[in-house]
Order: structure tokens, then C-alpha cells, then sequence
């Protein structure tokens, strides 16, 4: 276990795309206790998550396993909601042991002082995708989603799935909303002197800039695009793929 190293990654949407996406990571979150001591999941973990009182999504089952696992080797684990599985709660903390920010807030990684958030709704260049941000985010929508059987609310998604991916949206449309975030981003910075590094992701453009001298913008990347993650530590960002060997 690397100390003081902080794992970030976001965007895998494990139940979209084929299994092996799903086994990759999986792989991935065995070796995470040899890259550092804190797993920070930026949004997005899931292609779709509800916590109900009582029952959790099946396809999660295996995913979750993995993490309880990192868990007990001694890594700290961070979950932030993503515009695809804000929609959790008490099931982080009390079942796995984790932190969780639905929104994102302020949290110290390998000491710094970092503002962590998915990203959603910051960097949207279609009137359409903002609209869509707004209805996740509302409390009345997840109330009114908890009344739907669990099997009629997994079909539906299933069918949206592959529209509300990032996948489709054009290359231009990218570069807009990774420039926006960035903004975001150095605007945070510049006016909060309290916050040394800002994490967001969403965008699936990957970033490591520096702001400042010892203050940083973050953007993993997404691990649905190709295995992609960050870490941080004292002297700041770094990106990476993850490779595997033979």
C-alpha cells in the first residue's frame, strides 16, 4: 500500500456497456490497495443506482463485493454522486463503510483541502441536458422514483441508457463543456484560497493542470473510455491507465 496516495476515478457506468468493462474494473479495485490508502469514486460508479429501504440493484452485487474487499484491506473509500447515481444515502455509510457526498463538498486528500463533485450540470452546453440535470437533482423526483417497483424503474433505465450516456455527444461538444468545467474550476480557485486541488469529472476529458503553484484542476478521465484514473499525493496529480500485465 502506497501512504498518503489518493485514488481517484469516475464515469466506469458498469451496467452499460459489455461485461468485461464490468471484470476490468473489478481487477482494477483488487489492486488498489498496492496504488494508495483512499479510493475516491467521482460519480458515475453505476450506469443507474437507487437506494431503496430495503433492497439494493442486483447488477451492483459483485461491484459492491469488490469495494467491501478494499474496504478491508485498509483503504479509506469516498463516494461522490454522478448525474447517474446521485440517488444514494445511508447504504454508503452504513453498509460500506464509506463517505458520501451526493452533491460533492469539501474533503482533504492526501493533505490538501479539495472540493471534490461529479461535474454534472456545471459544464452542459444543450439547454435539453441542463433541464435533465435540474429534474435529477430535485428531491420530488427521487420520492416519486421510490414508488415504482424496482423491475418497471430498472426497465426504463435500461431503454434511456444509452441516451443519457456521454457517448454520443460530439467531439465539439466535448471540448465545450471540458473548457466550461475548467473555468468552473479556476474560478473556484481563485476565489476560495482555502481549496489547494478541485476534482470533477463528467466531461470524460481527462485533466491535470496546474492553477497555481501547489493548486490544481483534476478531470480522471473516464474508466468506461479506456481504464482511466488519477492519483494524488503531497505533490500533486498524476494520470494514469490502468495496464495489466501478461
Amino acid at each position: 500500500m502506497t501512504h498518503g496516495s489518493t485514488i481517484i476515478v469516475s464515469d466506469a457506468h458498469l451496467g452499460y456497456g459489455p461485461p468485461e468493462l464490468a471484470a476490468r474494473f473489478h481487477r482494477f479495485l483488487d489492486s488498489v490497495s498496492e496504488l494508495g490508502d483512499h479510493l475516491v469514486i467521482a460519480g458515475d460508479l453505476f450506469e443507474f443506482w437507487f437506494e431503496y429501504k430495503s433492497v439494493i440493484p442486483r447488477m451492483a452485487f459483485p461491484t459492491l463485493a469488490r469495494l467491501a474487499a478494499v474496504r478491508r484491506n485498509g483503504v479509506r473509500l469516498t463516494v461522490v454522486g454522478g448525474n447517474h447515481d446521485r440517488w444514494g444515502g445511508r447504504f454508503w455509510r452504513d453498509e460500506m463503510d464509506a463517505s458520501f457526498y451526493p452533491q460533492g463538498g469539501d474533503v482533504e486528500l492526501s493533505g490538501h483541502r479539495c472540493f471534490i463533485a461529479h461535474g454534472d450540470g456545471l459544464s452542459e452546453t444543450r439547454r435539453s441536458a441542463r433541464a435533465f440535470h435540474r429534474f435529477v437533482r430535485h428531491p420530488v423526483t427521487k420520492w416519486l422514483f421510490r414508488w415504482v417497483h424496482p423491475d418497471v424503474g430498472m426497465a426504463v433505465v435500461r431503454r434511456l441508457s444509452p441516451h443519457l450516456s456521454g457517448k454520443r455527444r460530439s467531439p465539439s461538444d466535448l471540448d465545450r463543456a471540458a473548457q466550461t468545467q475548467q473555468q468552473f474550476a479556476f474560478n473556484i480557485l481563485g476565489t476560495r484560497t482555502d481549496i489547494d486541488v478541485v476534482v470533477l469529472a463528467h466531461t470524460h476529458v481527462r485533466v491535470a493542470t496546474e492553477f497555481q503553484p501547489g493548486r490544481w484542476f483534476v478531470n480522471p478521465g473516464a474508466w468506461h473510455d479506456g481504464g482511466y484514473y488519477a492519483v494524488l499525493n503531497r505533490d500533486g496529480p498524476t494520470l494514469h491507465r490502468f495496464m495489466e500485465s501478461g
